[in-house]
């Protein structure tokens, strides 16, 4: 683990590889993140995080999770309930890491694994496919959410979604299409349907793609909606503060802290 006045060292969890015809123009899903979490950073006047990326779609972990100050499980197209033996593995980690409360953000896939895993459910939403900007509402304010404000537009890319919150897990924002569009679980996992790390390019190309599976009324409105404004790099912030937040009031009689 780092030193207080180090960069974290961010280990990302990835689930899935960008199209090969995409990934030139792109990246992959490691690189989104580590592109975000960078912009993030240098907007918050912090040191540039370092990353390691594991590849846990084909067995590789650390060797003990204190490799890394925190995890990021990435987006991936296949479901949380699928019979892969790679993801029933992954959930064996997720919860590992929940016993071992060691900080874990998990993102659009990675937010639905955990919930299912921890106790909540994970499904097919009957609404369909959420493509494009959506805005979700604050629900709680916690300690480390910084910049403060009251909700926050991210690009989205999902037809799954948690239906029902692990029993201990705190409601963080929803939205009309997503009632749990975030949670939180003590303070060290945090978990977002949406997609902080992509920008509208790629969610452009991503729609374009699945024109047909969307059909006319949700690819149109998924393409419209890139017009919005979206807050990425205020949601990267808010990653980095919930992985520097050290809650000491439990632990040594004090409040709480974002580590330097």
């Amino acid at each position: 683990m780092t030193a207080a006045a180090d960069p974290l060292r961010i280990g990302i969890l990835q689930t899935d590889s960008v199209r090969p015809e995409f990934v030139e123009k792109h990246g992959d899903y490691p690189d989104m993140f580590r592109a975000l979490l960078t912009d993030a950073a240098a907007a918050a006047g912090l040191p540039t995080p370092e990353f390691v990326n594991y590849d846990v779609q084909h067995g590789e972990y650390p060797a003990d999770p204190a490799e890394c100050d925190g995890y990021v499980i990435t987006g991936s197209r296949d479901s949380v309930y699928d019979p892969h033996p790679w993801i029933a593995r992954l959930g064996d980690y997720v919860r590992e890491l929940h016993e071992k409360q060691h900080k874990l953000i998990g993102i659009c896939f990675g937010h639905q694994l955990v919930a299912h895993v921890l106790g909540g459910e994970t499904g097919a939403s009957a609404a369909g496919w959420a493509v494009g900007v959506h805005s979700s509402r604050l629900t709680a304010t916690p300690p480390w959410l910084q910049p403060e404000g009251n909700g926050f537009a991210l690009l989205s890319s999902h037809k799954d979604q948690v239906q029902r919150l692990p029993e201990d897990a705190e409601l963080l924002a929803e939205n009309d299409f997503c009632p749990f569009a975030a949670f939180t679980m003590g303070d060290h996992i945090l978990a977002l349907q949406g997609h902080p790390e992509f920008e509208k390019p790629y969610a452009e190309d991503l729609i374009r793609l699945r024109q047909e599976l969307l059909g006319p009324e949700v690819y149109e409105r998924g393409m419209a909606s890139l017009a919005d404004p979206i807050q990425r790099v205020e949601v990267g912030q808010w990653m980095l503060a919930f992985l520097r937040w050290r809650d000491d009031a439990s632990t040594a009689g004090g409040e709480g802290r974002v580590r330097a």
